[in-house]
């Protein structure tokens, strides 16, 4: 008697354990969607109340009514900072400031990262995480040794620095030029050396490697580090509420502050729409350009 064989044509059993990940997936997803909506309403909160704020009027303000709703709204606030030459002269110099810092910074980055990125020389390791560490020590620190110093260069050459705005483009680099040039050398690392390799055999000099090849191609790294040197520079309160002191010498973050409370009284509708007008430029920048912030500091991540 013949035997018969019985095919599975059902084909080979499911794995189980493709379920399993997809039901860990499907987890990691809807915990990931409720901590980023979590932290979506907290991080938007402040700048609501802002706004709900800016459009009441100092009696209302001060009425023991719902803080969160504008029974009669108003402009007076935005039309009386928008008028004022005093804010109108914060936001000058905070623009001015925050412009020439950004160009110091790119002048002093880029082929600071350059040659350590590809000039190999010895300490240059060093040097690089020198550079970084740097950055890390907090300008509550810096300061006092800053405005020493300062004080010093005064007595020996007679040319007084502190209170005047222009110190702060002195100031301020050493805060952004550490972090730019450790961004740089990320980005620099990343493109390949066959680039410039070609260059050198064609018979480029390094500047002209630097200038012809390495800035088109790293220019996303380079949007990157401006985009923070702009934002430090802008939102910096410590540095100047330390060396300036004059009205027509302060910025925005400290002029806003140092104008608008005057004793026990706090005049909150102007400075919540002083935080909001100085929120202004920042936000505008990285709304058009947060794909090359985030690419510029990723680059290099992967890099071994």
């Amino acid at each position: 008697m013949t035997s018969i064989t019985v095919i599975d044509k059902a084909g080979p059993s499911r794995n189980p354990s493709h379920g399993s990940i997809s039901r860990d997936r499907a987890w990691a997803l809807k915990w990931s969607y409720a901590f980023l909506v979590l932290f979506s309403i907290i991080s938007l909160v402040p700048p609501l109340y802002m706004l709900v704020t800016s459009l009441k009027s100092s009696t209302e303000i001060s009425a023991a009514t719902n803080p969160w709703w504008v029974f009669h709204p108003t402009l007076e606030n935005y039309v009386g900072l928008l008028t004022s030459n005093q804010f109108l002269t914060f936001f000058r110099n905070s623009a001015l400031i925050s412009i020439f810092v950004v160009i110091i910074t790119m002048l002093i980055s880029v082929p600071a990262a350059f040659a350590l990125a590809r000039m190999k020389f010895w300490g240059s390791a060093t040097i690089a995480t020198g550079i970084f560490l740097t950055y890390l020590v907090p300008d509550t620190l810096l300061f006092i040794p800053l405005f020493k110093m300062f004080v010093t260069f005064s007595d020996w050459t007679g040319i007084q620095l502190i209170n005047r705005w222009y110190v702060l483009l002195i100031v301020y680099p050493t805060l952004t030029v550490p972090f730019c040039t450790w961004i740089m050398i990320g980005y620099f690392a990343s493109i390949p050396k066959e680039l410039d390799e070609a260059a050198i055999i064609d018979g480029a000099s390094w500047f002209q490697t630097l200038t012809r090849i390495f800035i088109p191609v790293a220019l996303p790294g380079i949007i990157a580090a401006t985009i923070f040197a702009f934002t430090v520079s802008w939102a910096q309160f410590l540095y100047p509420l330390v060396f300036t002191t004059s009205v027509d010498q302060l910025v925005l973050p400290v002029g806003i502050i140092t104008t608008l409370i005057k004793g026990d009284v706090f005049n909150w509708g102007q400075i919540m729409t002083g935080a909001l007008l100085g929120a202004a430029p920042p936000l505008i920048i990285y709304a058009f350009l947060m794909d090359y912030y985030i690419a510029g500091l990723t680059a290099g991540a992967t890099k071994g």
